[in-house]
């Protein structure tokens, strides 16, 4: 059984160090995804966080996939070159 968690609904400058510490809380108790599908209000301070976490999981040596990533922010990954980092499979 795979746990996941989602980013909530907003995920900005504001709002990354709580977000990336309650992520990374989730990831400690064996969480292997995040859900995007509630995120509509973010800033490239997402990706950062996206990306941390994903490295997070990583040294506990399980991936931690990626779902619903919105559009606008995938392409925001794109123009920074990071999206190959989003999508990583092991």
């Amino acid at each position: 059984m795979s746990a996941s968690f989602d980013t909530g609904a907003t995920l900005t400058h504001e709002s990354a160090k709580a977000a990336l510490s309650a992520g990374l809380a989730r990831i400690a108790q064996g969480a292997t995804a995040v859900d995007c599908a509630p995120l509509t209000h973010f800033d490239s301070s997402a990706l950062a966080v996206l990306i941390a976490w994903q490295r997070a999981a990583r040294e506990r040596g399980t991936p931690l996939a990626v779902l619903n990533l919105p559009p606008k922010l995938a392409s925001l990954a794109h123009a920074y070159g990071v999206d190959p980092l989003l999508h990583e499979r092991h």
